[in-house]
Parts: structure tokens; C-alpha cells; sequence
């Protein structure tokens, strides 16, 4: 296993006070300062836990539930499924791990729709869509790579607001298949025109990333 930064170790005791109270309060300033409080974190460990504040919280949230899926994604037999089954199971995996904090997740989508975090929205989308791809064994590269990322990440939001309502599993399953489906008549109706859009997207969510 590899050894977690003081950083990294710093925010999930911050998140893990957090969470609960996000279910309220929603991801806001005055949360964030009494979960640290309650989490024992000096305004120094606070600054390394999280330089921006509620953004690098409200990533590492999502980073969280993306290396739960990863990892039970990586422990999962896809060989016989399509890749289609393969990538609605990626998306079922990481809903699953968003699951115990679904209004946390609910909250942090509404912080989304604000013009000053829609950036910090769409990176977190690609990287659920990389993550996605990674997993069930996607080694494509160049215009392949990100018209795959780019065509799933244009439809994980509106999967995600279905999985808010909280359908039930059959519901949820065939919405999903039914999204994927339209994805893929997207991709071979115009995916060469929209490659070096994807290509680009891509290329600045890789050079964010640590």
C-alpha cells in the first residue's frame, strides 16, 4: 500500500469530521472551520491539508469515492462483459462508493452550477470518466483516449442527477444503458470533429493533476 502524504492524512480527518455536518450546513466556510476544530487541526495543518479550502475538500471527497472504485472495479471479473457493460459497471461502482454521503454528493453538485467553481465541476467529471476508463483496462491513446473520456464525461452529470432522485437499481441500470447508448451514436456520428476539443480537455486535466 502505498503511504498516504501528512497532507492527504490531514484531509481525510478534516473530511471525516466534515461529512456529517455538509449534510446540513452544505459545503460552506463556517462547516469546514468547526470540523477542523473538531478534528484538532491547527490553522497550519489546515493550509497544508487544503490550500484553497472548500475546493481541494470538496475534490478530495471525490478523489476518495474514485479510489474506492477503482479498487473494487480492479477486484471485479469483467472478461465476459462488453465494454458497454464494463464502463455501466465503472459507473455503478463509483455511485456506490458517492452512496454513504449522497447528500454531501447532492451538495457538492449544487456548488457546481456556480460560475466560479463550474471549473473545479468539470475536472472532477473527467477525472471520474478517466478513472472509469483506467479500470476496466482502457489503454487507448491519443484521439481514441479522449473521445472515450470526453463522450462518458459529457454524460456522467445527467446520470448523476437521476442517481440523486434515488431510482431503484432496474431504473437506474436501464437509464444508464440507455445514456451510453446515445454516447456511442455520438462518438461515431461526430467524434473526429470533436477529437481535438476532447484532446486538449484532456491534456489540461492531466497537467492539474498532482
Amino acid at each position: 500500500m502505498t503511504k498516504q502524504p501528512p497532507s492527504a492524512l490531514l484531509r481525510a480527518r478534516w473530511l471525516e469530521a466534515l461529512l456529517p455536518a455538509v449534510a446540513f450546513d452544505g459545503w460552506t466556510s463556517v462547516a469546514a472551520k468547526a470540523a477542523a476544530k473538531e478534528a484538532g487541526l491547527t490553522a497550519n495543518e489546515q493550509a497544508l491539508a487544503a490550500p484553497r479550502g472548500i475546493p481541494d475538500l470538496v475534490d478530495a471527497f471525490f478523489d476518495i469515492a474514485e479510489t474506492s472504485a477503482r479498487a473494487e472495479l480492479e477486484a471485479m471479473d469483467l472478461s465476459g462483459l462488453s465494454v458497454r457493460e464494463k464502463v455501466a459497471a465503472g459507473l455503478n461502482a463509483w455511485l456506490v462508493a458517492l452512496a454513504p454521503n449522497r447528500e454531501a454528493a447532492r451538495r457538492a453538485m449544487q456548488r457546481g452550477f456556480l460560475p466560479w467553481v463550474a471549473g473545479d465541476a468539470m475536472q472532477r467529471t473527467w477525472s471520474a470518466s478517466d478513472m472509469i476508463w483506467t479500470a476496466i483496462g482502457d489503454t487507448s491513446e491519443d484521439y481514441n483516449k479522449y473521445s472515450k473520456r470526453g463522450l462518458l464525461a459529457a454524460i456522467i452529470p445527467i446520470i448523476f442527477l437521476k442517481w440523486l432522485d434515488e431510482p431503484d437499481q432496474d431504473d437506474l441500470n436501464a437509464y444508464i444503458a440507455e445514456r451510453l447508448t446515445q454516447a456511442m451514436r455520438a462518438g461515431q456520428a461526430g467524434g473526429r470533429i470533436a477529437g481535438p476539443f476532447l484532446s486538449a480537455i484532456g491534456r489540461v486535466w492531466s497537467a492539474r493533476r498532482p
